[in-house]
């Protein structure tokens, strides 16, 4: 009898994803949801007023910028941009990224406009 128990890899779920800034369900815990995303570019400005987001790098190097500066997230580090704090992620070259965020998060925050994500895709 096959085991209903299986692991989640980043790998094949991420070589489903074929739109950059995208971000992709994978799992759930809680009220939380555990995000794949492919981003490469610049994004925009944005904050989450009620929740913090965490970014953990993959593949590739991420960096966020913050009004005041910026910080560098290489694969196998991470970083939790507080609630309420103005950012903007950007990727020279194409970063895999998974995101930790409560349910119902939009990926621009309150910006709005044509980067933002339509929530709850799962893959």
């Amino acid at each position: 009898m096959a085991s209903t128990y299986q692991p989640i890899r980043f790998s094949e779920k991420l070589s489903g994803i074929k739109d950059l800034w995208q971000p992709r369900v994978v799992a759930e815990m809680n009220d939380d949801q555990f995000k794949l995303a492919r981003i490469e570019g610049d994004f925009i400005w944005h904050d989450h007023p009620e929740t913090d987001e965490t970014f953990i790098v993959l593949r590739g190097e991420l960096r966020i910028d913050f009004r005041d500066g910026a910080v560098t997230i290489r694969p196998g580090e991470m970083f939790v941009v507080p609630k309420g704090v103005e950012h903007k992620p950007f990727a020279e070259k194409e970063v895999h990224l998974l995101l930790i965020e409560p349910r119902g998060v939009l990926n621009t925050g309150h910006a709005g406009g044509e980067r933002t994500a339509e929530n709850d895709i799962w893959i």
